[in-house]
């Protein structure tokens, strides 16, 4: 499974309740019926993880302006 899926705060989770519902159903997992339920939750993960990237850059963009700042006032 995927490591996002361990988290407490479940983005996904419809998707992952699908997709264990399928894998529960007998052949189907290995019969290649649950791709589509697996690529359905890779998206949703995939589009998780790009909306947590932009945030994290946006406040690493805001401590590097913040530590600048700082470093000129100490350097001024």
């Amino acid at each position: 499974m995927h490591a996002q899926l361990s988290d407490k705060k479940l983005v996904c989770k419809e998707f992952i309740e699908a997709l264990e519902r399928c894998h529960a159903s007998g052949w189907n997992r290995l019969t290649g019926m649950c791709n589509n339920d697996k690529d359905a939750l890779n998206t949703c993960l995939r589009a998780e993880r790009k909306d947590r990237t932009a945030k994290n850059n946006e406040k690493a963009k805001e401590r590097r302006s913040k530590a600048e700042l700082a470093l000129k006032e100490f350097n001024s």
